[in-house]
């Protein structure tokens, strides 16, 4: 399959979109600077009321009316505001992805949607052509045109990606004044996942098994932890992940490894992801070398090819659904109801 790579974004913001959006900022009356975490979020206003200050990773910000036209800067944003019934007005695909365009499992929800990427240098000029209420990234993905996209609409930032979703879910759900939603879901999720974790065990008389996720990109490939947005999931279900995985340091969300250290993959249970076109990976050397043969899962035909897009940059409630699908297919048990 064809890959799609991180293109350079074109063009400046042009003069007068950028002076008509400073204008609006100016209005809506923009976040201040002020430190804050992104685990707090609405500052005193009743859910769903407005105007509003959300406590953000770059400060609070003031959110003047509901947002109706919101553009989402990364994958965890947009499976977030999705799943809570907004259509965004523009959003960036993946950055990592063996086909273009947005996530296939949100294919019905992304229709019309402008991609405004690549997300790793977002068009700000396109951005500011759609004349969005309101943008949420995170610092860690645009923090350094941060000023840049508060100058078109308040901007909503959480501190990083990945690991954090719930939060991060939290705060984006503070800014559309949706916090009773987000929360549903998030309890219907959990429920279902914790359902799921005791049929597995059930049917694997009263053990968890052990489970391993390996990520085929292009450079070295990957086994991701317990910090790791997938390991969250897993850790919801209650499946138990091989040392080499059972990192619960944020900042230590994967660890590298060669064709000849995959015996750290080994577990009763190996979901494998590819992020790019497989020729440009490891995953030939990988599935080729005796030590691969060698586990436990090869052996035993335990080894599940899985979609990238929702077990790692999905980041949200609606690709943790697909994670709690594949995972009952894997083990042979039926996924409980929501």
């Amino acid at each position: 399959m064809a890959i799609t790579t991180t293109r350079r974004a074109t063009g400046r913001i042009g003069a007068t979109l950028l002076a008509a959006a400073l204008g609006a900022a100016a209005l809506t009356g923009c976040g201040s600077e002020k430190s804050a975490t992104n685990d707090q979020g609405n500052a005193g206003a009743a859910s769903g009321a407005f105007p509003r200050t959300v406590k953000t990773a770059m400060g609070d910000v003031k959110i003047p009316a509901k947002p109706k036209r919101v553009v989402v800067l990364d994958t965890g944003e947009l499976d977030d505001v999705t799943m809570l019934g907004i259509k965004p007005v523009g959003a960036v695909s993946p950055h990592m992805k063996t086909e273009g365009g947005f996530p296939q499992y949100l294919k019905d929800k992304t229709g019309g949607v402008t991609d405004v990427g690549p997300l790793l240098e977002p068009n700000l000029e396109r951005i500011a052509s759609l004349k969005p209420d309101l943008i949420l990234s995170s610092k860690v993905r645009h923090g350094k045109v941060y000023d840049k996209l508060k100058g078109i609409a308040p901007t909503v930032f959480t501190d990083t990606t990945g690991g954090p979703w719930k939060a991060n879910l939290k705060v984006h759900a503070e800014a559309l004044g949706m916090e009773k939603q987000a929360g549903d879901a998030l309890r219907s999720y959990e429920t279902q996942a914790k359902a799921l974790g005791e049929a597995v065990k059930k049917k694997y008389d009263g053990k968890m098994p052990t489970a391993s996720v390996v990520r085929f990109v292009a450079g070295p490939t990957r086994l991701y932890q317990k910090s790791s947005y997938s390991g969250v999931v897993l850790n919801d279900i209650g499946l138990q992940r091989p040392a080499s995985q059972s990192s619960e340091d944020p900042k230590v969300t994967m660890k590298d490894v060669s064709p000849e250290q995959i015996d750290r993959a080994d577990a009763d249970l190996v979901f494998v992801t590819t992020a790019d076109e497989p020729s440009k990976t490891k995953q030939q050397d990988v599935i080729s070398n005796p030590v691969w043969k060698d586990l436990k899962a090869v052996k035993n035909g335990k080894v599940f090819t899985v979609p990238d897009e929702t077990w790692m940059s999905g980041i949200g409630i609606q690709a943790a659904h697909h994670v709690l699908a594949d995972v009952a297919k894997a083990t042979g048990v039926e996924l409980p109801a929501k």
